[in-house]
């Protein structure tokens, strides 16, 4: 396991959500211009939406249990649990609703049938509890902090440098040493180090 990393969850969730929205993206635009586009680019579409979701949903399987791991394995507080526990409630059904979509897909591609109203419904149901889900998912790193080995800390003792010419941080940070001014920098503590004394922020 990467050490970045506390579990492989982050990596396979991005592949579902990217997969699935491009197939529930192609089936609507299949929807809204079935009488528009030539038949060709119809077919070859068709092709690409059905894969897209097919894939998806053979990874989504590999996402969920990476999801189960990480949600028994991530280091947590009792706010963060419920988050959790929440965000782990959307994903499953997020996943049902995927599998089903996959199956119900596959069917009519064996039957040679193109996809219907229903079934463009059942897919804008699923993309709207995925990305529900993914919602809650980014929470839980950026509002609960779960899986993040460390989180920078804003000003503090040594955190002088500025971050624009004037105004906004720059001010914070002591007003005129702004860049772009004519004072000179002090380098004579770059020879200790990065992590040296007055740097007590972690990267």
């Amino acid at each position: 396991m990467p050490e970045i990393i506390p579990n492989f969850h982050p990596i396979f969730v991005h592949f579902t959500v990217a997969l699935v929205s491009v197939s529930t993206g192609l089936f609507v635009v299949l929807l809204l211009f079935k009488g528009v586009l030539p038949e060709n680019l119809q077919r070859q579409l068709g092709i690409v939406a059905r894969w897209n979701l097919w894939i998806g949903a053979a990874i989504t399987l590999v996402t969920v249990a990476a999801g189960f791991e990480a949600y028994n394995t991530v280091a947590h507080d009792g706010p963060s649990h419920a988050a959790m526990t929440e965000h782990r409630n959307w994903a499953l059904a997020a996943a049902s609703l995927i599998l089903i979509a996959a199956i119900w897909s596959i069917v009519r591609a064996r039957a040679g049938k193109k996809a219907g109203g229903m079934f463009i419904t059942l897919v804008l149901i699923t993309q709207l509890l995925l990305l529900t889900t993914a919602w809650h998912g980014g929470e839980l790193v950026y509002r609960y902090g779960l899986g993040v080995m460390s989180l920078p800390q804003s000003g503090g003792e040594g955190h002088d440098h500025s971050h624009g010419a004037g105004g906004g941080h720059g001010d914070e940070h002591g007003g005129d040493r702004a860049l772009g001014h004519d004072e000179p920098m002090d380098f004579s503590g770059m020879d200790e180090g990065v992590g040296g004394d007055g740097h007590d922020h972690d990267h």
